[in-house]
């Protein structure tokens, strides 16, 4: 079995790219309810993810002790890619091996999936995996 049997295809994932502003996925992570987010570059090729707690990093650091005068404007012209950190969530190619998956999914609850060319081409989530291993299992007992 392999990565594309557990992947959600890049049409069914919201994701930003890195020129966008804070604003903009700070916008797009509440509409959709999610604490972190992939980011593309403007090739498609997935970059890192960002979370809710690198946002609020960045506004702590830039604001400092004054955390209730955050200026609009710096979350307006902030990009993305100036607070992503590009060591978080690595990506899997689409022939990455279903321990590979269950390792990643132990430590982030979605691993990113390129094509050789680093394309962005969707997402496996650990809900999937973790649903497949329940519906495995009770196949299992049913026997």
């Amino acid at each position: 079995m392999n990565v594309a049997f557990f992947l959600r295809p890049k049409f069914q994932v919201s994701y930003i790219y890195e020129n966008d502003s804070i604003r903009c996925g700070l916008e797009k992570m509440r509409h959709h309810g999610y604490t972190s987010i992939p980011v593309l570059n403007d090739k498609n090729e997935y970059v890192g993810t960002v979370s809710e707690g690198d946002f609020l990093w960045h506004l702590v650091d830039e604001n400092d002790t004054e955390l209730h005068k955050v200026n609009m404007k710096s979350v307006e012209d902030t990009k993305i890619k100036d607070i992503l950190r590009k060591d978080r969530n690595p990506s899997v190619g689409i022939m990455a091996s279903v321990e590979e998956l269950l390792t990643r999914a132990m430590r982030q609850n979605f691993i990113p999936v390129v094509d050789d060319s680093n394309v962005f081409i969707g997402i496996v989530t650990r809900k999937s995996i973790i649903e497949y291993l329940v519906k495995g299992n009770e196949n299992k007992k049913s026997e």
